[in-house]
């Protein structure tokens, strides 16, 4: 199987890779559009600000090509919110691939940014969380998220409800960060490559 992590330039993509290696995958971390468009499984890491994200994906011409690929696609952290229609940090236009904003966690007395482990429940038989005990734990950082919506597969409560995972189509989003949640983020990867 082509496992391909495209390259977002951004500070998580060997962490991804190790935590799919050692599932026994070779996984290729590139920009290649050929190679992209010739994967099985792709995953849209991302850390940073959204704004500087979409730069880096203008940059590498990488836009119109996520856009139309028909494989299942993994956005981690940022690269779940990429594939909203916009965010309020930066106030930049993303993806679009789900039509909702990504906004500022509310102050609900809580420190932010969002992190550490926390709680995310799942929708009763989704197969991202195929055989994940519910209420199982996973390590966040973030300050920005997915309001609850119809893309929504699993939520977290931080202060408020967020989408701590979704999918529309071909397209699966994780806020969390799977390859830095030990077991139960090796089960959730192992599920999407099993897909």
């Amino acid at each position: 199987m082509k496992v391909v992590i495209i390259d977002t330039a951004c500070a998580n993509l060997a962490s991804v890779k190790y935590a799919v290696e050692r599932l026994g995958y070779q996984p290729v971390i590139t920009m290649d559009p050929d190679l992209i468009l010739q994967s099985d499984k792709l995953f849209l890491p991302g850390v940073g600000t959204a704004e500087a994200a979409m730069n880096q994906l203008a940059q590498r011409n990488l836009i119109d090509l996520i856009k139309v690929c028909t494989q299942p696609i993994l956005g981690i952290c940022l690269g779940m919110q990429l594939l909203a229609s916009h965010s309020q940090e930066g106030n930049v236009n993303t993806l679009g691939v789900i039509d909702e904003s990504i906004v500022k966690l509310p102050d609900c007395g809580l420190p932010l940014p969002h992190t550490g482990w926390n709680q995310v429940n799942a929708k009763a038989g989704d197969h991202l969380f195929r055989d994940i005990p519910e209420g199982s734990y996973f390590y966040f950082v973030h300050g920005y998220a997915l309001p609850i919506c119809s893309a929504t597969i699993a939520e977290t409560k931080y202060g408020e409800n967020f989408s701590a995972a979704v999918q529309k189509d071909n397209y699966f989003g994780v806020q969390f960060h799977p390859e830095r949640s030990g077991s139960v983020g090796a089960k959730l990867l192992k599920n999407f490559l099993e897909i």
